[in-house]
């Protein structure tokens, strides 16, 4: 009876987490992950961190990764401005890209990361629930200043995975889907 129930049950979402000590190299892992499932016919939606270097400070830029749409949530302030430079309406923008992507049928969702806004439940946090509320895969960055609670939102739905492609083609296979 029992192996009957568990059956019936809906799997949980699987989530890898990336540690983010390197943003550059993971940020870059996780578009390179996506180029490779996408080659392989999975429809992936989300958003993974860049830099505009073009802008003089290096504004941070959310990048679609089914649209390339840019979404620059890093504001310039002016020089000598210690303000917090977030653009809000441009993360909610980027959030919104990510919800879009796990109701329109994505295989895989990519979150550019699990940072300060996130551990306080804002930012991204709603694509997070986008994606497992459809039972999508996730893969997502944390900042390893966070890591606390980021355990605490995605309990055992995540698995610590190594920011290394083979790793990450393992863990989507383990997770049940085939790579050729």
């Amino acid at each position: 009876m029992t192996t009957l129930l568990s059956a019936a049950l809906p799997r949980p979402t699987p989530i890898a987490a990336l540690p983010a000590q390197d943003s550059l190299h993971v940020q870059d892992l996780m578009r390179r992950f996506a180029r490779r499932l996408v080659d392989e016919g999975v429809r992936v939606g989300g958003v993974t961190q860049t830099r505009d270097e073009g802008s003089g400070r290096g504004r941070i830029v959310l990048r679609d990764v089914q649209s390339g749409a840019d979404y620059p949530i890093s504001q310039d302030l002016g020089p000598g401005s210690v303000a917090c430079n977030l653009d809000s309406s441009e993360l909610a923008l980027a959030c919104a890209a990510v919800e879009r992507a796990a109701r329109n049928g994505a295989g895989l969702i990519v979150i550019s990361k699990f940072a300060k806004q996130e551990a306080g439940r804002g930012g991204l946090c709603d694509g997070f629930r986008a994606a497992m509320s459809a039972r999508i895969p996730v893969v997502a960055a944390v900042s390893p200043h966070f890591r606390d609670e980021w355990r605490a939102f995605a309990g055992p739905l995540a698995e610590d995975v190594a920011p290394e492609i083979e790793s990450l083609l393992g863990w989507w296979r383990r997770v049940g889907v085939q790579v050729s």
